[in-house]
């Protein structure tokens, strides 16, 4: 079995190439219900408003998403782990248009439950840089 440092680098990896391809539920199935995000100029919010963030506008075809995440550092402690990444978030509106990118870092704290690792608190600190 892969350690558990390895398990949350797969994490990271699966949500990555989850959000390019558009899979939101498997990325939702990569966190805990109570999960807690939190985000520079808006309140906390939890799974379900992360979940309508990835509704594209009025039911039409959603935006262009890549990134790339630079894992920083991992330290598992029991049940629980913390991950420092260096991210980098590019947005592109559907039939083109200008791309949007962010990069900043972002702090996540993992909990393992029922022997699966899943984010349970997420502080992003992504800013907008020029394309």
């Amino acid at each position: 079995m892969a350690s558990d440092e390895q398990q949350i680098r797969d994490l990271i990896a699966t949500w990555m190439v989850a959000t390019k391809a558009g899979d939101t539920e498997t990325v939702l199935s990569l966190m805990t219900d109570d999960v807690v995000f939190l985000v520079t100029g808006a309140p906390p919010f939890g799974k379900q408003k992360f979940a309508e963030t990835q509704k594209p506008p009025g039911g039409g075809p959603r935006p262009k998403f890549d990134g790339r995440s630079e894992i920083q550092e991992v330290r598992v402690l029991g049940d629980w782990a913390f991950v420092w990444t260096r991210l980098t978030v590019e947005v592109t509106p559907p039939g083109g248009g200008e791309t949007h990118k962010r990069a900043g870092h972002t702090l996540s704290v993992m909990q393992k439950v029922g022997g699966r690792w899943l984010l349970a608190r997420d502080a992003n600190m992504l800013t907008p840089v020029q394309v």
